[in-house]
Order: C-alpha cells, then sequence, then structure tokens
C-alpha cells in the first residue's frame, strides 16, 4: 500500500509526465464519446495499439455510431474484425449496442455497475470507457496498469491470482485521483505501454522511478510475478478443401460459441476416418482422391492447433440440399462475412492452386 502523501505525489508525477509525454492523438481520443472509446479499449484487449488503429479507423467508418452497429447484421461485424483475433469480442460489441438501443435510451449505460453488467465489459473496461470518455473518476487495471503498480509496490505473486488481483485494485483505487481522471488513467496505461514495459524496462526516463520498489529492489522486472508455466497442449484437425466442378470451393459457418464461433470456414473433421461420414452427411460425393495440399500450426493463447487441409473435389449428389445460410460455395472476391485469419492463410494458399 502507499501512504497518503505519496498517494498525492503518485497522481502528481504521473499527470506531469503525462501532460509533456502521454499519447495525445491516438483516433479514439478525437471526439471522445463512449461509444468511440468503447470500441477502442475492446479492440485494445489483447492487441497493440499499432495493430489497433487501422481496423479501428475501418470500423468507425463502417459503424460510425451505436445506431450503426447495432443495425448491423453480424456478418458484417465479424467481417470487419477478420484479423483480430479474439471473435467473441466483436460479437460482445454487437450484442452490447443491441442491448443499449433497446435499454438504454440508444446509449451505452453511464452507470459502472451497469456498464459491467453489459457483454465483454468487465471492471477495468467500464471504468476506462467512463473516465476517458465522461470524464468520471473511476479506477481501472489493464495489464499495463497492473505492471506499473505491481512494480512500484514490489507487489509479489502473479495478478491471475485473486489476493494478487485484489491487492492490485486497492492500490488503483487509492492512487486514482478524484480530479482529472481521464488524464491519469490514460497516462497509466502510457507508461506501462512505453516505459514500464514488460522486458527492458526504461527505468531512466520514468516519473515514478524514484520511489518504486521494484526498481530499489535492483530486478524490476521480478514484478509482476509470471504466470506459472505449464505445458502447451498440441491438438489437431483435418480442413477439407472441397472443389466442385466449376472450381469453387465450399465454406460453412462454423457454430456459435467455440473458436471462430460464426465465421465462415472450411469444413472440419477430427480424423480422415470422418470424412467419407461427413461428405454423406452432406449430400456431396467425392471423385478423386484426397490429397494433403497444406499443413501448418496455428497458435491459440492456451494451445496449438495442427491443421492439416485435405483438397480433394466433390459433386452434390441429386438429392442433396445445401443451405444458403450455413454453407456457400466460394469461388473470389468477397468472402460472406467474418473469416478467421488461418482460413484466409489456407485460402491465399490454395485457390491459385486449386481453380
Amino acid at each position: 500500500m502507499v501512504d497518503a502523501v505519496s498517494v498525492e505525489t503518485f497522481s502528481q508525477h504521473v499527470l506531469e509526465w503525462f501532460e509533456e509525454h502521454g499519447r495525445k492523438h491516438l483516433p479514439w481520443q478525437q471526439e471522445k464519446t463512449p461509444y468511440r472509446v468503447w470500441v477502442s479499449e475492446i479492440m485494445l484487449q489483447q492487441t497493440q495499439v499499432a495493430t489497433v488503429i487501422p481496423y479501428y479507423e475501418k470500423f468507425m467508418q463502417r459503424f460510425p455510431s451505436l445506431e450503426a452497429l447495432a443495425d448491423a447484421p453480424e456478418d458484417e461485424v465479424l467481417a470487419h474484425w477478420s484479423g483480430l483475433g479474439y471473435y467473441a469480442r466483436a460479437r460482445n460489441l454487437h450484442k452490447c449496442a443491441k442491448l443499449s438501443i433497446a435499454h438504454h435510451h440508444g446509449d451505452l449505460p453511464h452507470d459502472l455497475d451497469e456498464l459491467v453488467a453489459m457483454p465483454g465489459i468487465g471492471r477495468s473496461t467500464a471504468g476506462a470507457i467512463l473516465s476517458l470518455s465522461l470524464g468520471q473518476s473511476h479506477p481501472i487495471l489493464d495489464g499495463n496498469v497492473k505492471r506499473v503498480l505491481a512494480r512500484f509496490n514490489a507487489v509479489e505473486g502473479w495478478p491471475g491470482k485473486s489476493d494478487v488481483l485484489k491487492r492490485l485494485w486497492d492500490i488503483s483505487e487509492q492512487v486514482t485521483p478524484a480530479s482529472n481522471t481521464s488524464n491519469f488513467n490514460q497516462a497509466m496505461m502510457d507508461l506501462g505501454a512505453t516505459l514500464c514495459t514488460r522486458s527492458r524496462p526504461e527505468c531512466g526516463r520514468c516519473p515514478l522511478a524514484a520511489d518504486c520498489q521494484g526498481l530499489a529492489s535492483g530486478e524490476p522486472t521480478q514484478y509482476p510475478g509470471k504466470k506459472p508455466k505449464k505445458v502447451t497442449p498440441v491438438k489437431s484437425t483435418l480442413m477439407l478443401a472441397l472443389m466442385n466442378a466449376e472450381g469453387a470451393l465450399l465454406l460453412e459457418r462454423r457454430p456459435p460459441s467455440g473458436i471462430w464461433g460464426g465465421l465462415w470456414s472450411l469444413p472440419e473433421v477430427a480424423t480422415s476416418e470422418d470424412m467419407s461420414t461427413w461428405l454423406e452427411a452432406a449430400g456431396l460425393k467425392a471423385i478423386d482422391a484426397p490429397h494433403s495440399a497444406l499443413r501448418f500450426r496455428h497458435t491459440f493463447s492456451h494451445y496449438h492447433l495442427d491443421i492439416d487441409v485435405q483438397a480433394l473435389t466433390v459433386e452434390i449428389s441429386n438429392t442433396a440440399v445445401l443451405e444458403a445460410r450455413e454453407r456457400v460455395w466460394y469461388n473470389s472476391g468477397q468472402l460472406p462475412g467474418g473469416i478467421a485469419a488461418p482460413v484466409t492463410k489456407i485460402l491465399n494458399n490454395l485457390v491459385g492452386e486449386l481453380l
């Protein structure tokens, strides 16, 4: 914990640093509204600022308001998210927009508890939205802020543990000023992103260095504690590159939950023995032998997925009826909605070869 004098000094140093060095020209910092800040905060989860900027600008051009987002088909929202990953974020954005229109007078809730109750918005994200856009005084605790506070106070342990997380929230509540919270919270995020980085922190330029307990220990990068290591599991799957006589590939929509939920993908089976069963159920018949056209590994946050793309030519049986909303034949051009990055990679590699 920090004492009362340190709290005042802490926030003063942070705000002074922000005036001179803080980031003030990011796209979502212009014409601030809860909607614009909300979209940026969701995109910035698990994603770097430099990556987010072009996606954010394209997203806001297509969905300039909460109403525009709520009225859009989910497929189009997912399409504008393609490449950012963690697609549940996009689905939750869409759900949240619809709920806001229906139950909150066409705007995001301006109350912290009501905002936290919305899909995909946690306490820190809600605090950031309300403080950055409306100037409300709420503490935040994203990954960058956790690192700054854990180092400054030499808080031991991994922040994923409930007791460590509670201590960091207590500290964040203490140091967050009642006024000028918008600049303070932005400054804390900027400090963690630009100076108090995970490795090689630039302590010599940090406005908090004089009182930083982590720096005083001689090993600031020990804070915060690292997540306990465990072996990353490896899973495998077969994706089917099914081509018809016209040279189009079959895509199908994935289930709404699970990886790539609601996105369009190649059909997927667990083993080669399952391939004929899947084709029969889909009303398709193979007219040549399958061959492995591409193999690669895609890594998620919690496991590796080894993908073997099996290519073969098929024809539709006379009794088959493809469900238009679930499966489409893709030849080229605009894809029918959101598509996962690994599937885009497969199409880029195979469409030219197979067509």
